[in-house]
């Protein structure tokens, strides 16, 4: 081996693989976020565990909607003119600028530098960054543009709102020319994009990947939009922190946020190669479909039920070892429950050692960048032995055992292990498998 440069890069000479039943093992290595928490992963996490609410009222520009709150990522405080050239800023939609950032951040920590990484590495790094929905406000900007005049209408306006373009300007930035894979699942997006990843590490597609997910659309026409299928809250606008309740009685809908959170996911043995820091393993990844509706799952919770399941087995481990899980549960009367009696089935009687959390309490519902978010929580969880709490229950009405205060994560097996769910419109689902890292 020889190192390159200040950033300390370890290259290969050889390519070892590390095994775990005969497969490559998957570990996170370093992480980003711009959360209406925070700017950063640090300050995101310090106020999740706070049980702090980044959920406020919205602007007079939404005055007349039903729903008058959200979590809002503070543009004056996130300062992009000092990370974004004048040409990015123009050239990307709000949630790919977003990405962009968190994926700085996440190369950062995980004390990676592409600059000094050899072409044959470059080939072998790759970006799988997703996007759940583009924002409405570019469409009906364009139009009203277009009522102007045809010149009106900017030459960037269908690259903005392609979901693939956060990969593109990642990739590009950086030239990482492994995987360029992008994913839109409604609200499972970032899950998708992390289980994705993964799995092109494991097979042998990429030693490195930037995975998650971008999302920026709360504007007057999706917050219309989601009024509409009365899947907003509408009950707290005059306290918008309480708005979103996860698994209380009370709760009546979910908030909408904005945000995005990425991952950087090493081949095992890349990452010892090069004395990077391992927060925590990705163990398994199971996908399903509810067949039901196109926006509420089935009673029986089967297709959650299935995907978790499925991360299981293909984390090789039993449902004994398991003693907590994220949940999707985004604070509507119907998926929170059917999500717990879910949980139920997949543990039957070891449910009682599972404990359980949804942080959207604190940030809202970032849709197709919520499971990445949480999955980054859920990532510090296993390396701080910390589980973050679900704020704002005052009547718990489900039969699961949720964390209400942020607490240590002890467990009488040799790792943490965790599930992280995320279910999306159309009735697609993911669940991840984290756990703590073992040698």
């Amino acid at each position: 081996m020889r190192v390159l440069g200040k950033c300390n890069i370890l290259v290969r000479q050889t390519r070892n693989l590390s095994t775990q039943s005969g497969r490559r093992r998957v570990v996170v290595t370093g992480s980003g976020a711009v959360t209406p928490l925070g700017n950063n992963g640090p300050d995101s996490w310090r106020r999740i565990l706070a049980g702090e609410s980044a959920i406020s009222r919205l602007s007079p520009e939404f005055k007349g909607l039903p729903c008058q709150v959200a979590a809002q990522i503070s543009r004056e405080s996130l300062q992009l003119d000092q990370h974004l050239t004048k040409s990015d800023i123009k050239l990307m939609s709000p949630a790919t600028q977003l990405a962009v950032l968190a994926a700085e951040e996440a190369l950062a920590t995980g004390k990676l530098c592409p600059k000094q990484l050899s072409e044959e590495q470059l080939e072998r790094f790759g970006v799988c960054v997703g996007m759940g929905m583009f924002d409405l406000a570019e469409v009906y900007g364009a139009w009203n543009q277009l009522q102007r005049g045809y010149n009106r209408v900017s030459p960037f306006f269908v690259p903005r709102l392609l979901p693939s373009m956060a990969c593109g300007h990642i990739s590009m930035r950086h030239g990482l020319r492994g995987p360029n894979h992008s994913v839109s699942t409604a609200c499972a997006t970032g899950a998708h994009a992390l289980g994705d990843a993964m799995r092109f590490i494991r097979s042998g597609d990429a030693d490195v990947m930037l995975a998650g997910s971008g999302e920026a659309c709360i504007d007057p026409l999706s917050i219309a939009g989601f009024c509409r299928l009365r899947a907003l809250s509408t009950a707290f606008n005059d306290n918008p922190a309480v708005a979103s309740r996860p698994f209380d009685k009370s709760r009546d809908g979910f908030v909408m946020g904005e945000g995005a959170a990425v991952l950087l996911l090493e081949e095992l043995e890349h990452a010892r190669a090069r004395g990077a820091p391992i927060l925590a393993e990705i163990l398994g990844y199971g996908l399903s479909g509810d067949a039901y509706h196109i926006t509420s799952p089935s009673d029986d919770g089967a297709g959650a039920t299935l995907a978790m399941k499925r991360a299981i087995q293909d984390a090789g481990i039993a449902p004994e070892d398991i003693t907590y899980v994220n949940a999707h549960a985004t604070s509507t009367p119907t998926g929170d429950r059917i999500e717990s009696h879910a949980i139920g089935r997949v543990f039957g009687n070891h449910t009682s050692q599972v404990r359980v959390s949804s942080t959207k309490g604190a940030h809202g519902h970032l849709l197709g960048s919520s499971g990445n978010l949480e999955a980054l929580f859920v990532v510090l969880a296993c390396a701080h032995n910390k589980l973050p709490p679900s704020i704002n229950i005052e009547h718990l009405d489900v039969d699961v055992n949720v964390v209400t205060k942020a607490t240590e994560w002890s467990s009488d097996q040799k790792r943490r292990v965790a599930l992280k769910n995320s279910f999306g419109f159309g009735g697609t689902n993911a669940s991840l498998c984290i756990a703590s890292y073992i040698e």
